[in-house]
């Protein structure tokens, strides 16, 4: 079963519980979170061993038989807690439906939620949970107040969440206490890598690096599905359905999925290679997903998320196991500016890998003009060919750490680029971290130095980045002699209401 670091991935169950034909996940409706309201259906995600594990020891002490009458049974129920009772559901078939029954959750529902004003007093659970009108329970169909509970949970946690990161930093536009966030939800990330038949591995990440804006996730040493079998991955993050603040959150337990990002492996070969060494060749897949491959045998020898900091709380918890979290609709400012939009950007870039940053730069003030717009891009130039001043040298020999349970090494010329733009109100406009790499270039029109012109290039939906470097042979390093963005005109109209 999927464990803790250094367990042997296995097949994913299909469902909450194999015992049912439901599906495990349900969709997010378009711009909510699964699980936020009454009306949405909620599933959990169970699939630790040690929980399950230990329910089936508690059961064998308790029942000498699956046999025993449903009333009995659900006795029994009534004194587990939630964690347990979800664990509970997934022994068998029969469980599964005893362990959703409306009249066992109202109980935990009511201790955990009482009501916030009360005529009478109330001295025990029994009481507060049979204030409830017996009729509305069992009017509601099967599993409803399981439901009920954990959307209700899930609020509470979104709640907490939103309370940390409320700061923001005024510099980078990004939330201050990202790090504590990621800390007390117990977030974590896992990849289901997806075999053509449909079977499904899960795995947890092994390792992981919180840099200044972004943070790099790692996935190596496990004996990874064949390559050639495999069709999708899915990025997902991972929390506790209930999240206590006062206890360290527990792995061994029901927790919630957030689909990040969905790659397609079937031809991962023809994707964008973007460097290798003498063991491995790794690939970039959009967004931000990098895939080490061993050269002898093209098998998978390790996985690399790389995660801006914009949204990454949201993008990892609020989402369904299959619907990616949708970003709140953005409401331009308008003004009556000729030039709005093209003026008062912030740029903060940084070229890292390993915890070794090789540029951290800020650029404030940037601007455009229309007549720099073509091609459906507006240009927007940071360092200049033209001014010396502003070129920028790289610290240290450029290279893109990696690591499996046996080698690691050091990829010549790649690194990870991580590019914050805010908005001439300080708010993120174009947030990306990403895998790039050095290409040499013939000779450039550029400053006159001595040596070889090599660029960085990055593209997605919503723009390009563009920078030339020369390296200079006397001090072995290279220079940043040209910067520049080009932004989507139809992402600059849609965030500030223009028509360029």
């Amino acid at each position: 079963a999927p464990g803790g670091e250094g367990s042997e991935p296995s097949p994913r169950l299909s469902g909450l519980c194999p015992w049912t034909g439901e599906s495990r996940h349900a969709a997010a409706s378009p711009g909510r979170a699964l699980g936020a309201g009454p009306s949405e259906s909620v599933s959990v995600h169970v699939y630790q061993a040690a929980v399950l594990t230990d329910v089936f020891a508690h059961l064998s002490d308790l029942l000498p038989s699956l046999s025993m009458p449903s009333e009995v049974l659900l006795k029994i129920f009534s004194n587990l807690d939630a964690v347990t009772l979800l664990c509970t559901g997934c022994v068998n078939r029969r469980f599964y439906h005893l362990a959703n029954d409306n009249f066992l959750w109202i109980r935990i529902y009511s201790a955990a939620f009482p009501p916030k004003r009360s005529n009478w007093k109330v001295n025990s659970v029994e009481k507060t949970a049979g204030s409830v009108n017996v009729l509305s329970v069992k009017d509601k169909e099967a599993g409803y107040w399981k439901k009920e509970y954990i959307a209700k949970q899930r609020a509470r946690v979104r709640a907490a969440l939103a309370q940390v990161l409320k700061p923001v930093n005024p510099y980078t536009g990004l939330p201050v206490k990202t790090k504590e966030a990621v800390r007390i939800s117990g977030l974590g990330w896992v990849i289901i890598l997806r075999e053509k038949n449909g079977k499904e591995y899960i795995m947890e990440h092994i390792d992981l690096s919180i840099n200044d804006s972004s943070v790099t996730i790692m996935w190596y040493g496990k004996p990874w599905p064949r390559l050639a079998t495999l069709s999708t991955l899915d990025l997902c993050g991972v929390t506790p359905v209930f999240m206590d603040q006062s206890k360290t959150p527990s792995k061994n337990g029901p927790r919630w999925h957030s689909l990040i990002a969905k790659y397609n492996l079937s031809n991962l070969t023809e994707s964008t290679m973007i460097g290798g060494d003498r063991l491995l060749r790794i690939f970039c897949l959009c967004p931000g997903l990098l895939v080490g491959l061993w050269k002898r045998e093209e098998e998978l020898a390790f996985v690399m998320a790389n995660l801006h900091f914009h949204q990454l709380v949201e993008k990892s918890t609020l989402g369904s196991a299959t619907v990616p979290y949708e970003l709140p609709p953005h409401t331009p400012l308008l003004d009556d500016n000729p030039e709005y939009g093209l003026h008062g950007y912030q740029l903060h870039i940084d070229m890292h890998s390993g915890g070794i940053f090789y540029l951290c730069g800020t650029f404030r003030n940037l601007l455009t003009k229309k007549g720099y717009i073509e091609d459906g891009y507006v240009k927007i130039v940071v360092i200049s060919f033209k001014n010396n001043t502003e070129h920028l040298p790289l610290i240290g020999k450029v290279g893109l750490s990696w690591r499996t349970d046996i080698f690691d090494g050091c990829i010549k010329s790649c690194s990870i680029m991580d590019i914050t733009l805010l908005d001439e109100y300080g708010k993120p406009f174009w947030c990306f971290s990403s895998p790039v790499c050095m290409r040499a270039l013939g000779p450039s029109d550029g400053p006159s130095f001595l040596g070889q012109t090599s660029c960085v290039d990055y593209v997605d939906s919503e723009g390009k980045v563009h920078v030339e470097l020369v390296w200079i042979k006397e001090t072995e390093e290279y220079f940043i002699v040209s910067l520049v963005l080009y932004l989507r005109v139809a992402k600059i109209n849609h965030w500030f209401g223009t028509a360029y």
